[in-house]
């Protein structure tokens, strides 16, 4: 099994990628010679996130291989079990699964599954996932899964497997699935995240973790984030945000989009609402140019070294463990070079004492100190 790096006070590098031929097969490879902690590869409606997994495990040798995510929804409980535990061996213990509810617009419109009950959905999963990891026969009457289905002519299996345990990390931003993924998760994957207002989602986490016996320690905390190495942070900034446009008019519908809540639950609903507005009328550039710059450099990492060093002393300080940064460049060798830069920045982090001084609001949060 992969290490337990949750509540180590040590920040960890994973990458996104989405190695689907063998120049960006060896990249990765280069990125774990570098000492890259972690792989995590996504999925839309394009390529599916296990596969390329399965490739990576035959090339590497110790990094991390993480989905982020596996649509819920897109197979059945006992299918994702089947594919991890077989990802988990392929690997030597690396795999960790990495689940999310996705939306309405993909799950019904690309996979024709109702998306009804999503957190319901999200922990029946889960714990279908370890009955069958366990090696014990398939029993589960759930309100959303019923095995064997009644009524008809299966029976209660088990694997055919050596029973094979995996991590479970759960993509959330809603407070009932934040309180889910402290009571079963493994880790958390995190995204639309400003350090300042870290306590939105961890005193949510904390509150499931604490209800069954668990603390903040038992998981591992992670988010996604862009990292641009400039001197003209105005500028970046401003392109970064006016990213968030697309998220915010587009991933979801005007009355259901979950990243907006989120932002909103963070003090950022106005401009939220204001940019999906002119969105959802047609005015993307509009949309675009709206999303204050601020929403841009606070999710992100960008500026000078002295600045990115900061930001990480931030993330740091309130609590998170790994950052997952997308690639960094147009080229392989400029990717290459951001990570190896990037990785010595946090290394410098990492090798202060916990209590540095990080001139931010962030607070570290009891249960998972740093």
């Amino acid at each position: 099994m992969v290490a337990d790096v949750s509540g180590s006070g040590q920040l960890r590098l994973g990458v996104y990628a989405l190695p689907t031929d063998r120049t960006a097969i060896d990249e990765i490879v280069e990125a774990e010679r570098l000492g890259v902690d972690s792989v995590w590869v996504p999925e839309a409606w394009g390529t599916d996130a296990l596969t390329p997994l399965a490739a990576l495990a035959s090339h590497t040798e110790r990094v991390r291989l993480g989905t982020a995510i596996v649509q819920i929804g897109s197979r059945t409980p006992a299918l994702l079990a089947m594919s991890a535990m077989t990802l988990q061996q392929l690997s030597g213990g690396r795999f960790l699964l990495g689940l999310g509810t996705s939306g309405p617009q993909v799950i019904e419109g690309w996979h024709g599954v109702p998306f009804a009950h999503p957190v319901q959905r999200t922990r029946e999963t889960i714990e279908i996932l370890r009955i069958v990891s366990s090696g014990e026969r398939l029993r589960y009457d759930g309100s959303e899964y019923r095995l064997p289905l009644p009524g008809g002519e299966g029976k209660a299996i088990r694997t055919s497997m050596t029973p094979t345990a995996f991590p479970v990390y759960v993509a959330s931003l809603g407070p009932a699935n934040l309180r889910l993924t402290g009571e079963l998760a493994d880790g958390w994957i995190g995204n639309s995240f400003f350090c300042e207002t870290a306590d939105v989602f961890f005193d949510e986490i904390r509150t499931g973790a604490e209800a069954v016996g668990r603390s903040m320690s038992d998981i591992e905390l992670t988010v996604s984030l862009s990292c641009e190495f400039t001197d003209d942070i105005d500028e970046a900034s401003q392109r970064h945000a006016s990213g968030f446009a697309f998220t915010f008019g587009a991933m979801g519908s005007r009355n259901s989009n979950f990243y907006n809540e989120a932002f909103a639950r963070q003090g950022w609903g106005d401009d939220v609402a204001a940019v999906q507005d002119l969105w959802l009328s047609g005015d993307r550039e509009g949309a675009a140019a709206r999303v204050p710059a601020e929403l841009g450099r606070r999710t992100n990492l960008i500026g000078p070294p002295e600045e990115i060093t900061r930001r990480l002393r931030e993330y740091r300080a309130c609590g998170i463990d790994t950052i997952r940064v997308g690639p960094m460049g147009a080229t392989t060798d400029d990717r290459l070079a951001n990570l190896e830069r990037l990785l010595g920045l946090i290394a410098t982090v990492n090798a202060e004492p916990t209590g540095h001084d990080t001139s931010t609001t962030a607070t570290t949060h009891e249960g998972h100190p740093r």
